[in-house]
Order: structure tokens, then sequence, then C-alpha cells
């Protein structure tokens, strides 16, 4: 497990017509602190049937981010996410059984 001062950032750019990336001001980029190290998740998920590699990634990193973002404010009942939690985690779980080792 990655120590809680893992970070990432995370680029997202939009990738035009033409297969360029788009020109301005059109990328985005957060910084997250992560609680399990991402690139260890990535190689240890074996392949899933209906999603490619891409969407793969995607799925298991965007359910490690909320999972982080709930966990982080769990405390807090004033929080958005609180009155979520419970259902929140039931999904993330569905979500990490997709990923685990087989």
């Amino acid at each position: 497990m990655a120590s809680p001062s893992t970070r990432y950032r995370l680029t997202v750019t939009p990738i035009e017509k033409d297969g360029l990336q788009c020109s301005g001001r059109c990328t985005i980029e957060v910084e997250h602190r992560a609680q399990r190290d991402w690139m260890r998740l990535l190689e240890g998920a074996p392949r899933l049937a209906g999603f490619s590699g891409d969407e793969r990634a995607a799925v298991l990193i965007a359910a490690q981010i909320l999972r982080d973002v709930v966990q982080r404010h769990v405390d807090e009942p004033d929080h958005p996410l609180a009155a979520h939690a419970v259902k929140l985690n039931a999904a993330l779980d569905a979500l990490d059984s997709l990923h685990a080792p087989a």
C-alpha cells in the first residue's frame, strides 16, 4: 500500500479531430493524494471483458479517487458525500472486485 503522501497529477487534454492536442488553454490538471499505489493496482489488475485498456484504467483510477475523497471526509457529517458514503462504498467495492486478480 502506498503511503498517504503518494501524489499523482492527472492531466486531461482534449484530442482534436486531427488527432492533435488542442491549442490554447484547454488542459485541466488535478493533483490527488492517493491512499493506494495506482501503478501497482493497474499492473495487478486482470484484463476485463468488454473494457478497453483505457476504460479499465479509467474505471480503476476514478474509483480510487472517489474512495479517497469519501474516506477523507467520513468524519464530517456536513460534507455532501457523507449522506451517501455507505452506498458509494458498496458501489466502489463492486468496482474493485472487477479488478481483483483472478
